[in-house]
């Protein structure tokens, strides 16, 4: 609680109920201006066919231009109308009303969501007289607003909902999560339901950010046949997708690969249950596909397979946790020179399929990697730092779902993203332009599909979480690998500590607020999140680690507490006290 300072007044906000719906009211006859910009902010939070009611508040010339659809700008709350400003309108011919907020987003015409850190966000309403219908008075109508919709976050919340679109990893045979906003319920512009939603935004194809690193199997300019606004599964969970005639000479492994994509899009919606998909060109079925059959073009394929949690123990040897049943069992020994107190570790990772495992050495220095299911003679390092300082030396190493190995020098003499191929080959400097003298990676984690980093990166005073898009080149000198596009995960967070993903579009994030408390909440990778992201509170957190589905608890490292973890629907329990440096495989 506040000890000092001025007592203010605050607007206060819901958390976007998806259960409460808002119907707009058209204008009153005679209505006055305030009523009429009033009017119009309400009704652009409602799901009204068309937002035909909101153009109503408009002049004939604003309504045809206004484009909803176009984009959203999401403020902390709803806008405020402040008193017309009668100075704006110099030649007196109506009156401009200024908005205001704290703009925390946006969402283009593709659906996608851009954070920014809150900004101060300035617009202007501007109302004039127009004749009515009936040509015998005069009626306040709006005629210059800000493009496309202003919603406070809790409406926007309340209206739209966020779904992966999956597309392929360029040149290769498995999925990457592409995250977008969808209407809630029926899109006022289509006409079209989220099931339908979804898969036009898919057939529309990557957000812009992802596009450089991914492939759609769709055709260009496959769309859905023409007035396709439902779309609902048999009696055999079979959804049947109309596609137009750019879709007729797909067949065979393309026409798979299409459905693989819509099966991992349509599995993040909850109000449908999709089995198998059965595309349809115009002259009749193309293929079909069972979630069974698209598991192989997933990033992590054993998702049957338990996940355990490893750590470092008080020694500096790789440890595994079983944190599977009510009570956490003893740590385990893992076979390997890693598992032993010779390995003297500070950090690790160990790969997807558990079979190896990467650790830095106790100093920073040095990077090492071997297998943990045998035993075997220590190999010689695969990497060293040049750095004075062990602070300044190797971050904690991470794998990708291709099995290799990345890792950051922070020597700030030198400082260099790696990528080791297969963990074991030559290291590949990695392009980072942004990478310059006043930027350090703390810390870093690669998703499992290989196309996205995640980076906890200091800048003076102040360290961010960002994430960038991995894009890869075969040149016949060298492998080249690229770390660009530099994208805010969370931008209201003024200091964020570690990060973990936790699943193809979500992670998991200790950080601190400007002015708040730690917490460990979570995140999508577009920036976005919801109101119940927020986990339990840990003190002194400094680490965190997630499995890959919610069938394992999160884990994490206090220096109060040592390694704890969180099972859903319970609050942190201790497993280890004297342990650090938690993982789960990745």
């Amino acid at each position: 609680m506040p000890d000092s300072g001025d007592v203010q007044a605050v607007r206060g906000t819901n958390q976007g109920d998806s259960q409460v719906r808002v119907y707009a009211v058209a204008p009153r006859e005679n209505a006055d201006p305030d009523e009429i910009v009033d009017g119009f902010l309400e009704a652009m939070t409602s799901d009204d066919p068309g937002f035909s009611t909101a153009r109503k508040y408009l002049t004939k010339k604003a309504a045809g231009s206004w484009k909803p659809e176009q984009s959203i700008t999401v403020l902390t709350t709803a806008p405020n109308r402040e008193q017309a400003d009668r100075n704006a309108d110099p030649d007196n011919q109506g009156r401009a009303y200024p908005l205001s907020g704290r703009k925390i987003a946006t969402v283009d015409a593709r659906h996608a969501y851009q954070p920014i850190s809150p900004a101060e966000y300035v617009q202007a309403i501007h109302v004039v007289q127009q004749p009515t219908g009936n040509g015998k008075g005069k009626e306040w109508r709006i005629d210059s607003l800000p493009p496309g919709l202003v919603l406070g976050e809790a409406d926007f919340l309340r209206n739209y909902r966020s779904v992966n679109k999956y597309y392929f990893a360029s040149g290769e045979d498995w999925v990457v999560a592409d995250p977008v906003y969808i209407r809630q319920r029926q899109d006022p512009v289509t006409r079209m339901d989220p099931v339908t939603q979804t898969v036009k935004a898919l057939l529309e194809g990557p957000t812009n950010w992802l596009k450089p690193a991914v492939d759609s199997s769709f055709p260009s300019g496959t769309e859905l046949r023409k007035g396709v606004t439902t779309l609902t599964t048999d009696d055999q969970s079979t959804l049947k997708v109309p596609l137009n005639v750019r879709a007729d000479r797909v067949g065979g492994e393309v026409c798979r690969r299409m459905a693989a994509q819509l099966l991992f899009t349509l599995g993040d919606l909850t109000s449908v249950r999709v089995e198998q998909v059965e595309l349809q060109g115009s002259k009749g079925p193309l293929c079909r596909l069972g979630k069974g059959q698209a598991t192989e073009f997933a990033a992590v394929r054993n998702t049957d397979q338990e996940e355990n949690p490893y750590f470092v123990d008080e020694h500096g040897k790789l440890m595994m946790l079983d944190v599977a049943g009510k009570q956490a069992a003893l740590p385990a020994e893992v076979p390997g020179p890693l598992g032993k107190d010779t390995a003297q570790l500070a950090s690790v990772a160990v790969d997807r399929g558990e079979t190896r495992a990467a650790g830095v050495g106790a100093g920073g220095r040095e990077l090492f990697v071997s297998s943990i299911t045998t035993d075997q003679e220590p190999s010689p390092s695969v990497l060293s730092s040049k750095a004075a300082k062990p602070a300044d030396r190797l971050s904690a190493p991470s794998w990708d779902g291709r099995g290799d190995l990345w890792v950051a020098d922070r020597d700030p003499a030198a400082p260099r993203l790696w990528m080791v191929p297969d963990g074991t080959g030559e290291p590949v400097r990695v392009n980072t332009p942004w990478l310059g003298d006043d930027a350090r990676i703390e810390s870093l984690r690669v998703s499992a599909d290989g196309v996205r980093i995640a980076l906890v990166v200091t800048r003076g005073e102040r360290t961010t979480l960002q994430i960038g898009r991995i894009q890869r080149e075969t040149t016949e000198a060298a492998p080249v690998v690229s770390v660009l596009d530099l994208q805010p995960a969370a931008p209201r967070m003024e200091s964020v500590t570690a990060v973990s993903w936790a699943g193809p579009s979500r992670l998991v994030v200790v950080g601190r607020e400007a002015g708040g408390v730690q917490q460990i909440r979570y995140l999508q990778t577009d920036g976005s999140t919801s109101a119940t992201s927020v986990l339990p509170g840990l003190n002194g957190a400094n680490s965190v680690a997630a499995p890959n589905t919610d069938s394992a608890p999160l884990v994490a490292y206090s220096g109060n507490d040592g390694i704890v973890r969180l099972a859903p629907g319970a609050n942190w329990q201790p497993l280890v006290k004297t342990g650090h440096a938690p993982v789960y495989p990745g």
